[in-house]
């Protein structure tokens, strides 16, 4: 019991002290850096990704069956 409010205590302590630090600041201004860089880029999500590669498996089952449907009427229509 002693171990482990000694061991929260000191935890608490070391957040206590990395809270005044710097290094919060830095990490603070790295995050915004971040994401004001990553906004700038044309970015989709994963959701709009799956959608997009759906529509487009979809065009291209339409694509070969209009590609054999071409074939067939280029074949009879021939002599």
């Amino acid at each position: 019991m002693l171990k482990q409010r000694i061991a929260a205590d000191l935890a608490a302590k070391f957040s206590e002290v990395l809270a005044m630090t710097p290094a919060r600041d830095v990490e603070k201004n790295l995050k915004a850096s971040l994401a004001a860089w990553l906004s700038r880029l044309d970015l989709v999500t994963r959701e709009e990704f799956d959608v997009q590669a759906l529509v487009l498996a979809r065009t291209r089952e339409k694509l070969q069956e209009l590609e054999a449907r071409l074939a067939k009427l280029e074949g009879t229509a021939q002599p």
